[in-house]
This record gives C-alpha cells, structure tokens and sequence, in this order.
C-alpha cells in the first residue's frame, strides 16, 4: 500500500459509520446542486433552489432512519428554526432595507423575500448541530461550543460571500460581499442553536417550538443591535 492510499485509509478509519454517511450524503447533495443549478433548461432559479432545499430536508431523516442514525430530532429543531428564521429575513429586508433577495421567478412572501428561505436556512442549521455532537462526544463540551463558533462563522461567511445570487446586503459596510454587523449574530446564531439543541432533546414539541423561537428572537435582537452599532455608531 502507497502512502497515498495509507492516507486515504487512516482518514476513513477515523470516522465513524455515522459520520462517513454524512459526509456522502452531503457530497451527493452538493453534486446534485451543481447539476441542478447548472442544467440548461427553462426552470426559474427560484424553482430549483426551491426543489434543492425540499430534497434535502426530505432525504435527511430518510437517511436517518435506513441507516439507523439518530438524526430525527436534529433534523426537527432544524426545520422549525429554519421556518422562524423567515422572520428575521423579512424583518432585514422590508424594515431596515438592508438585504435584497433577487427576481427568482418564483413564489416570494410579501414580494419581498424568496419562499424557499423558510426552508433553506435547515442546511447549516444541521450541519452545525451535526458537528457540535460528534465533537462534543468526542472530546468535551467546550471544544464543542467553540468548533460551533468556529463552524458558523465558516458557513455563514461562506454563504454571504458566494450565495450573492440568492441574497446580497447594501447599505451597510462589507468585506467583500460579507455585512460586517451580521458576523457575530450568526456566531451567537450557531452557538445559541446548539445550547438549545442540547436542552430541547428529551422535551414535548411544544416546548421545542417555543424555546426553537427564543433562539430566532435572539438572531433578531442581536441583528438589529450589532447593525446600529456599526452602522449608526462605529461607522
């Protein structure tokens, strides 16, 4: 065996069942996305978009349950946040005119704000959970939080950077096409999600939505905080 292929070993070895489907589930979405996004046909943006975020919402707790992984209840509190994350969104686009959601071709909410974001925002909200358990029982709890921390500033910043198509900020300061006020709203946004996470999991799904809705007016609070600390006060 080569040292290539040693590696390759040793990489694979090193996770574990559950964590070796995730990754493949999550590199056959990201392929399926780049076919779908890139397939030249008649089929509005808004329409593929809207059919990416339903595969994946729909085929994680498939996959979940046929592979015998404990993905159900993180896949939940995903999709409730995800649906109380519109709330924010609107909140950013129609009150403080500060993020714009381009002409989609499809159904948009208030003629402001694309209708798959209700469930768009389940994809980073899992991985992060995801990640933040498998550190976590792994190593410790606080290695966890701070992977999170970590996880979502990589993901969030990510997305504001390279999904400009879907959503991008004006009148506010950027790096690049990264709002500065938003960074750490969308830490404390990953980490608020996980320390909730860990609470709600042996709780009735009432209580999970409205302690899942604490977490969004949070994000919300802290959004519109940090934007008039940086663009009222500092800037």
């Amino acid at each position: 065996m080569n040292a290539q292929e040693s590696s390759k070993t040793d990489f694979f070895s090193f996770l574990t069942q559950e964590e070796l489907d995730a990754v493949i589930t999550h590199l056959l979405f990201s392929i399926l996305c780049v076919i779908i996004l890139w397939i030249p046909i008649e089929i509005s943006q808004g329409l593929r978009i809207s059919f990416l975020v339903m595969t994946y919402i729909i085929s994680i707790p498939l996959v979940g349950v046929y592979r015998n992984h404990p993905w159900t209840q993180m896949w939940l509190f995903s999709v409730i946040l995800s649906v109380f994350q519109f709330f924010p969104d609107l909140f950013l686009v129609a009150q403080l005119n500060i993020i714009v959601f381009p002409e989609d071709g499809f159904i948009r909410v208030l003629d402001s704000v694309s209708i798959y974001m209700f469930g768009l925002w389940t994809i980073p909200f899992f991985l992060i959970l995801f990640l933040g358990i498998r550190v976590q029982s792994r190593f410790s709890k606080n290695y966890a939080i701070i992977s999170v921390g970590v996880f979502s500033l990589l993901v969030f910043g990510l997305s504001e950077q390279f999904l400009n198509f879907l959503w991008y900020a004006e009148n506010v300061t950027k790096l690049g096409n990264i709002a500065l006020y938003i960074i750490i709203p969308e830490i404390i946004l990953g980490i608020s999600a996980y320390w909730m996470y860990l609470r709600l999991r042996e709780t009735n799904i009432f209580y999970k939505i409205f302690s899942i809705f604490q977490v969004m007016v949070l994000y919300l609070g802290n959004a519109a905080f940090f934007y008039y600390i940086f663009e009222k006060v500092i800037l």
